[in-house]
């Protein structure tokens, strides 16, 4: 006898107790499923964009609030480290390439960065998608994301801290703190890292530092730019990104540039300890939606053995009409396995899709391009509850197989 036709009959008959059943399955599995894939896209994401940040060095203070002002453009007020430091990199052979990072000044809700264009290429890694790269103060080089045109001209904003600005559109506060007469032209744009320098508008540190009063770096009479830095004095910068020639040299100069009014360190190590915090949270967020699966597939049970037990009289005619007790138990099992199966695989499409809702938000928020994918962890955890959902789907299967046939008949 074929029990897939009786399967059948039974979830038409039970049409809406069916859907029920697997709506709730598919809600327990899709939270697990979209803490899961998110928490490792933002790992891997942010990851990424630290990537070109080999060492930064700054001024002693948060080494989380440099890194999360540098690699992620959270801008904020950092101190300024002597300008010494780039001297001092520019004679160091351990050094094969350094950068300074200047910011606080925005343009419609862009933070327009301060740096050399060796680093706006990543090192020789990237070149630009349109135009050049800029060649001289007044020029500047715009992220991917930014909606500026080439050859539109752009007056920077003194940026106020802890003033928040929405990329694209400009406030009343950037209105007040213009620098008049400071103009910028884009010259290029770069194609799209995926992290939140895609929304930053590049400008020689120069720029900066002339926009600020503070000159320009170089001897008197100077208009180069990029390194060497020979001004006397080098102005002020809040943070330098620093490209070793080797891991040993890596270690030294991070060693030598935690002392002596400087802090150096690895975004890896601050990272690590993110990581860490973000996994104990992850960790949390995994036990709860353990513990919404388990009292769903608890309930489910409770549900499953009530449906069986209205259906008592059905499985009696059945095994009346000269059905073996087997076959009763496998038409009730399959369907409950049927179930379970359809709830599994509609969590996991359901937590594909809120991951990757949640990951345009976060998108939006930070600037990080986030790729969500399922992985092993994520068909472990499905495969895990598939396995006891049907192994305790057995109870009200073993329940129906040991009920006299006329106890069934009678009710």
């Amino acid at each position: 006898m074929n029990p897939f036709a009786m399967v059948l009959a039974d979830l038409r008959a039970l049409r809406w107790t069916a859907a029920a059943i697997v709506a709730l399955i598919a809600l327990a599995v899709a939270v697990g499923v979209a803490i899961g894939a998110q928490e490792r896209a933002l790992r891997q994401s942010s990851a990424a964009a630290a990537d070109d940040f080999a060492l930064l060095i700054g001024a002693p203070g948060s080494q989380t609030q440099l890194l999360m002002s540098t690699v992620y453009l959270q801008l904020d007020a950092i101190p300024l480290m002597d300008g010494s430091v780039l001297q001092s990199l520019a004679r160091d052979e351990r050094v094969a390439a350094f950068a300074p990072i200047a910011f606080g000044d925005v343009t419609r809700g862009y933070p327009i960065i301060g740096t050399t264009a060796a680093f706006a290429t990543r090192w020789g890694r990237v070149a630009p998608s349109e135009g050049r790269l800029f060649a001289g103060e007044g020029e500047a080089l715009i992220g991917a994301d930014v909606d500026y045109r080439l050859g539109e001209s752009i007056t920077p904003s003194h940026g106020v801290a802890g003033q928040t600005h929405k990329p694209g559109e400009a406030d009343e506060d950037e209105a007040g703190h213009r620098h008049a007469g400071h103009d910028y032209t884009i010259v290029g744009r770069l194609p799209p890292l995926g992290s939140p320098w895609d929304r930053a508008i590049l400008v020689p540190i120069e720029s900066v530092w002339e926009v600020h009063g503070l000159g320009n770096g170089h001897a008197a009479g100077t208009e180069t730019i990029g390194p060497p830095f020979d001004g006397a004095p080098v102005p002020g910068v809040p943070a330098i990104v620093v490209k070793p020639r080797s891991v040993a040299g890596a270690y030294a100069l991070r060693s030598q540039y935690r002392q002596g009014g400087t802090m150096a360190f690895f975004p890896a190590e601050v990272l690590v300890g993110i990581y860490r915090s973000l996994g104990d949270a992850r960790g949390v967020l995994v036990f709860a939606s353990t513990l919404n699966a388990t009292l769903v597939l608890a309930s489910i049970l409770l549900l499953l053995i009530a449906v069986t037990g209205l259906r008592r009289r059905r499985y009696a005619v059945l095994r009346a009409m000269g059905a073996p007790r087997l076959y009763v138990l496998l038409v009730i099992w399959l369907g409950i396995a049927l179930l379970m199966a359809l709830g599994c695989i509609a969590g996991l499409l359901l937590g594909g899709a809120a991951a990757g809702v949640l990951s345009g938000l976060i998108e939006a928020q930070t600037g990080l391009r986030l790729t969500i994918s399922l992985d092993k962890p994520e068909f472990l955890q499905i495969g895990l509850l598939f396995v006891v959902g049907t192994v305790l789907s057995l109870l009200p299967a073993i329940a129906s197989f040991a009920n006299p046939i006329a106890s069934g008949l009678r009710d």
